[in-house]
């Protein structure tokens, strides 16, 4: 008997086993302090800078950690297009490649070796390193082999200028300010790593200036010439800076890292960010042994995932976000072994949350009392409101399961949270209002990641949220599904921002309309199932690439199906009432027949967002915990009669 022959009465039943098996798969997996962590990977881009920093910085050389990065840079590099791309099977990327093949060539890999000669044709044919972005031009600036008049300025004295001035920091996303204020003293010292190896990339240059080419979204043709013209002036007046106010500059941008680095966390808890502290600190005259270099160059090694013949650095680490929506999946399961498991996560999330530092989002809210979640071990000054919203949901869920008391940790969480919310009713990812787009269009914004406006998801997660609370007729509520409202999709679809992509976005809004109450005859709730129903595809799942982020964007581009992206697609159409409805039938038999016989479901596809056109992220959790929510959900709702789901996820 086959998946498709099985009749409806005992498809509950399979289901029921395939959720049995994956929730004792995902259970075998949690730590023994009750966390979850899976590996979060990037591209080539973060593996390759790691091998850069450590011949930037002079460090003896791991022989063997460098041969596994080897294996795995050769392992992801196309063999299509014979260079590296974003995410499993992209397009070639000139920046990614270059860095790449920099760090190949660095590892002892001979320029003359068949896979060099194929990266290296690649990269000119795409105008060579002279055609890479700002971030990969400094990387090559700091070894010497790029001319720092290449780098659009941001003078360090911008750290210095009050924040009514057009261009602040605290105008920029947290990410980008963590990244960038290292960066305006390495810019200003211009130091050249010591790589002592004495190994250059010249080869990668065809002779041939090549224009930054914005990937941001909205860019205005005004303001790019006005920026434009504003940085032919900063070069020009980069000389004549007062030596004293210079000095000062790099003093407060000292301080900021200083104050923020997190300990073995790391600044910012990114790999860029952390990256460029250790630079900073070295070329101010830090040494090695000293301990805040040492803890701050210690964060980095953290990231590094080391196997038995490859090794990768991640971008980051998510255990938070990983334990909070493997609770949700264990409680969505159900059963004393799998709850109990919920409840231990939920307990370790527990002393995590921030209490007693106002971080950087405090510059626009500084009257709200902090109370979020961040996205990893630790990283105080920058809490997550989608985090947070995933964390009470779960913490409501378990509330009357017994265990730890958990009323005062959901009553911060929703104060912060709320307290965060944006002036057009939305919600963004760290900060409020974090929405000045002008700034886009900065030459050293070419990467169109510099703003953290409210988005779709992360304003539902907020809604589901409240909504599971009781919320439901507030102000703030109208507010935000009038922001829903104005985000959709004329096809019915609603952006994903953190997540690819509108598939992503229309399951977070969906669970978030349901939870407010709006039911299936809703004219939003209606288009976005019928957009989901529509994309479905003829194996039962669904499935969409990262190249739906592009900017000409025209409308779903069917792709093959993955475990997590047909798991949101299940979670939203039961959301939307449909748990009835044959292609909720269809992908709930792709999920059972596509599960691997260790329990869980595998995905090599990026379904995770980083910065749309620029940096996509796979994480390894979303195949174990998203499909096991999704068929436990099924067999939930059929085997109670219930037309909808009574969380707000």
């Amino acid at each position: 008997m086959t998946i498709e022959t099985i009749d409806r009465a005992s498809l509950v039943n399979e289901a029921d086993a395939t959720a049995t098996r994956a929730a004792a798969a995902l259970g075998a997996l949690q730590r023994d302090d009750g966390h979850w962590v899976f590996e979060l990977e990037a591209d080539a881009t973060i593996p390759a800078e790691y091998v850069l920093l450590r011949h930037y910085l002079g460090e003896p050389r791991d022989v063997e950690i460098e041969r596994k990065i080897g294996t795995y840079l050769r392992r992801i590099q196309s063999t299509s297009h014979h260079g590296w791309g974003l995410f499993h099977g992209g397009a070639f990327d000139v920046s990614a490649s270059v860095k790449a093949y920099f760090a190949l060539k660095m590892i002892g890999d001979a320029v003359d070796a068949p896979h060099m000669v194929q990266a290296r044709a690649a990269i000119h044919k795409a105008g060579g390193a002279a055609a890479v972005n700002v971030f990969t031009r400094i990387q090559l600036a700091l070894f010497d082999c790029a001319d720092w008049r290449t780098v659009p300025t941001l003078p360090v004295e911008l750290i210095l200028l009050p924040r009514w001035f057009p261009v602040h920091l605290s105008k920029m996303s947290y990410w980008a300010r963590t990244v960038i204020v290292p960066l305006l003293v390495l810019a200003a010292k211009k130091p050249v790593a010591r790589n002592l190896s004495g190994v250059r990339v010249d080869e990668l240059y065809t002779h041939k200036r090549a224009p930054l080419e914005s990937r941001a979204a909205g860019t205005k043709r005004a303001w790019t010439a006005f920026f434009g013209g504003v940085d032919v002036v900063l070069k020009a007046a980069e000389p004549l800076w007062p030596k004293r106010t210079r000095r000062r500059a790099i003093r407060a941008c000292l301080d900021f890292v200083t104050e923020r680095l997190n300990g073995e966390d790391g600044l910012g808890a990114i790999y860029p960010a952390m990256a460029n502290s250790v630079m900073m600190l070295d070329c101010l005259g830090c040494p090695a042994d000293d301990p805040m270099r040492a803890i701050a160059r210690e964060s980095v090694e953290r990231l590094l995932v080391i196997k038995d013949d490859e090794a990768y650095c991640q971008p980051c680490v998510s255990p938070v976000w990983d334990t909070a929506l493997a609770a949700h999946a264990m409680l969505e399961a159900g059963g004393d072994d799998a709850e109990a498991r919920a409840m231990a996560g939920l307990a370790w999330l527990k002393p995590l949350q921030v209490l007693d530092v106002k971080g950087d989002w405090a510059e626009e809210k500084p009257n709200v009392r902090p109370g979020g979640w961040a996205f990893q071990y630790n990283n105080a000054h920058y809490p997550d409101l989608d985090d947070t919203a995933v964390v009470v949901m779960a913490m409501d869920r378990a509330k009357d399961r017994g265990g730890l008391p958990y009323d005062e940790p959901i009553a911060r969480g929703v104060e912060w949270t709320v307290g965060l919310q944006s002036k057009d009713g939305g919600w963004g990812a760290f900060d409020a209002d974090n929405s000045y787009h002008y700034l886009n269009n900065i030459p050293f914004a070419d990467h169109g990641a510099l703003l953290d406006p409210p988005t779709s998801d992360v304003t539902a997660r907020v809604v589901s949220m409240l909504a599971q609370l009781g919320e439901t007729d507030s102000p703030r509520m109208k507010a935000a599904l009038a922001f829903l409202e104005k985000e959709q999709m004329a096809d019915g679809s609603w952006f994903g921002r953190w997540g690819v992509n509108y598939i992503y976005g229309t399951w977070s809004v969906l669970c978030a309309l349901n939870a407010a109450g709006l039911d299936a005859k809703h004219p939003m709730v209606r288009k976005g199932a019928d957009w989901l129903l529509h994309i479905q595809n003829l194996d039962g799942g669904w499935g969409e690439d990262c190249e739906s982020y592009a900017l000409d964007y025209r409308g779903y581009t069917p792709a093959a199906s993955t475990a997590s992206q047909t798991g949101w697609a299940l979670l939203a159409l039961m959301a939307a009432g449909k748990v009835d409805h044959p292609a909720v039938e269809r992908g709930v038999r792709h999920l059972i027949a596509t599960q691997a016989a260790d329990g869980l479901w595998g995905q090599e596809k990026y379904t995770g967002g980083g910065f749309p056109r620029v940096f996509y992220l796979r994480y390894h959790g979303y195949p174990a915990y998203f499909p096991l929510w999704a068929v436990a959900r099924y067999r939930n709702l059929k085997r109670s009669n219930a037309g909808r789901p009574a969380f707000g996820m």
